[in-house]
């Protein structure tokens, strides 16, 4: 306020030092504090040099003629999109290509959402001809992928750009001599390119959905919301809409007064609600537990309950996109809806997957891999203490913590087991600190001392850890098991905060991508098995959810089935590669996803 007050009271900037070096004193008249005066004095020559940066200058020599084109006429649309595709901007060249050609927006988001139907694939047959191979366009996108994982669901129009041509033919000649250079072959041939049938079938294949039980669950959670509301709003004295972040940060900021430490705010410059500031103030007022709960039921019924009924077949099948390169790690990314993300944490996320069941005369065939990523991280780092661990069978978490807090595997309790499971987790997503005290919910003294004991103990894979890093900073990529790449421009940018999250990303994602391998070599060889035994009809996949595949398999064979499947899934790499280390597989067989019983 001081600035616009200076400017009602004196004038303009000329006027206020005019006005300051013939009588200071009635500035201290106006209430203008005696540290502003000194700031002013001190900071005239800046002043004024600011107001003429900030000045429009009316005498510029400008040599201005209308041109005979328009811009549109000018313009050089393929130029301007590979300047764009350099600078990693993918969207805003379809953009460019509709306000050239006139498109309304209303016929965009139309576009849009016929694009989307075509598995991510976007091929715009009226700029590249109609004569377009989707299948080949399919493939040389996940080359493409292959060989830089940062363009996740790369279009047709990437590939061109990528390739500098505007011939599939040699756009396939250009993508296949980079992937021998980048020695990523052998992934392409033994993993990606046989599981593009594996994931069409499991997409053709669908599961089936009790639209009854997502009905029964509809109505609960909606009386549920309903409770919650009213208990919201009576905490906050009055009815808002709690969806809306303006209106719930105008109560929770501004009506309640309630004032975290550290909070961040949106691009608009508004107090942000999103759940890790919200966090900061569950203790605060008993207002945000209520909100928590509240946004996961509105979360799980505007995402699955309410909207998968929709998506159903005339079977009640639900046939759900599955992105064989959605993501950055080499995970198989979901959508529409997108099933990787629905809650197994907590009983109300679980309450859905009650709805996945089977047809009549079937059974589901869950496989998940157990403690996977620490499995993995143990063989490549070759850490002797975590090998002998998993060697004997043992529970990694409880031994973690009997190493870490220095008692006995029996005297380890549920609280300490907790610990060290974010611990072991959190080491391997190159948690610093601050983050693990935050997880812990401990003193930064307490999350340091843990690290240290846990790098004490484990000191194989805290070397291998930095070793990664160092690696990818001088090669400027990772590498899995399988040799697959990830490349981190970042690791050599001279921006500190930038170089900090390429490095943590860089730490765990051979871990992470090997994984990614792991899950998807076995969906390879498990339905190699299947054809070879000829039990197509009665063993589908399908599902892949994180390190989880399921089957809907007919129920006289089930449990015949399970441990060839399971035998396949733990021997995808060879025993003397792991340093004896099982890959092991829990196998769960049930009527629905949810009521499943070990096997």
């Amino acid at each position: 306020m001081t600035a616009s007050d200076l400017i009602q009271k004196f004038g303009s900037i000329e006027e206020i030092y005019k006005k300051l070096k013939k009588n200071k004193k009635q500035f201290e008249e106006a209430g203008i504090k005696e540290r502003i005066i000194g700031l002013l004095i001190e900071g005239e020559e800046e002043a004024k040099f600011s107001k003429m940066l900030g000045t429009i200058r009316l005498d510029a020599p400008i040599d201005f003629a209308i041109p005979e084109k328009t811009w549109k006429e000018n313009i050089d649309v393929e130029k301007i999109i590979s300047v764009w595709s350099d600078l990693e901007f993918r969207t805003l060249g379809a953009r460019l290509k509709d306000i050239i050609n006139g498109k309304p927006k209303a016929e965009n988001q139309k576009v849009d959402v016929e694009k989307k139907e075509e598995k991510n694939q976007i091929i715009d047959t009226g700029l590249f001809g109609p004569d377009i191979d989707g299948e080949k366009v399919k493939e040389l996108s996940i080359i493409l992928w292959l060989i830089n994982s940062n363009v996740t669901n790369p279009t047709l129009e990437d590939i061109y750009n990528f390739t500098k041509v505007k011939d599939l033919g040699d756009a396939e000649k250009i993508l296949m001599d980079e992937l021998k250079k980048r020695e990523l072959v052998k992934v392409w041939e033994k993993i990606e390119k046989p599981l593009i049938p594996i994931i069409e079938k499991m997409e053709k294949i669908g599961v089936k959905i009790d639209k009854k039980e997502l009905g029964i669950l509809s109505k609960t959670y909606h009386e549920k919301l309903s409770i919650l509301e009213k208990k919201i709003w009576e905490l906050a004295g009055g009815e808002f809409n709690i969806n809306s972040p303006k209106q719930l940060g105008e109560i929770l900021f501004v009506k309640l007064g309630l004032k975290p430490k550290n909070q961040k705010k949106t691009g608009s410059g508004a107090l942000s609600t999103k759940e890790s500031e919200l966090e900061k103030m569950r203790d605060m007022h008993p207002i945000i537990p209520f909100v928590f709960e509240y946004r996961e039921l509105q979360k799980l019924l505007s995402t699955y309950i309410d909207v998968i009924p929709n998506l159903l077949d005339e079977n009640d099948r639900l046939h759900a996109k599955f992105l064989q390169a959605g993501t950055t790690t080499g995970r198989l990314a979901s959508s529409d809806p997108n099933l990787q993300n629905i809650p197994n944490s907590s009983e109300l996320g679980r309450n859905i997957r009650k709805s996945f069941i089977t047809e009549k005369g079937c059974k589901l065939l869950a496989f998940d891999y157990s403690q996977i990523e620490i499995r993995i991280a143990a063989f490549l780092a070759n850490d002797k203490k975590l090998i002998e661990i998993f060697k004997n069978g043992e529970d990694v978490h409880t031994a973690v913590a009997s190493e870490v807090f220095g008692v006995s595997k029996e005297k380890v309790d549920k609280e300490m087991r907790r610990k060290a499971k974010v611990i072991n987790f959190g080491i391997m997503y190159g948690m610093g600190v601050n983050s693990l005290k935050g997880q812990l919910g401990s003193t930064r003294e307490e999350a340091q001392k843990y690290l240290d004991e846990y790098f004490n103990k484990f000191n194989g894979l805290a070397k291998y850890l930095e070793n990664v890093k160092i690696e990818t900073e001088k090669l400027g990529y990772t590498e899995t098991f399988f040799s697959r790449r990830r490349y981190f421009e970042g690791m050599r940018s001279k921006i500190p905060f930038i170089r900090a999250m390429a490095e943590r990303m860089a730490i765990n994602a051979p871990i992470q991508g090997t994984e990614a391998d792991l899950i998807k070599l076995a969906m390879v060889k498990i339905d190699e098995f299947i054809i070879a035994e000829k039990l197509g009809q009665k063993v589908k996949l399908t599902l892949q959810v994180h390190d989880e595949l399921v089957y809907e398999v007919d129920e006289k064979i089930a449990e015949e089935v399970a441990p060839k499947i399971k035998n396949i899934m733990e021997s995808l790499v060879p025993i003397k590669d792991t340093k004896g280390i099982v890959m092991k597989a829990d196998v769960s067989v049930g009527e629905d996803w949810k009521e499943m019983k070990k096997l």
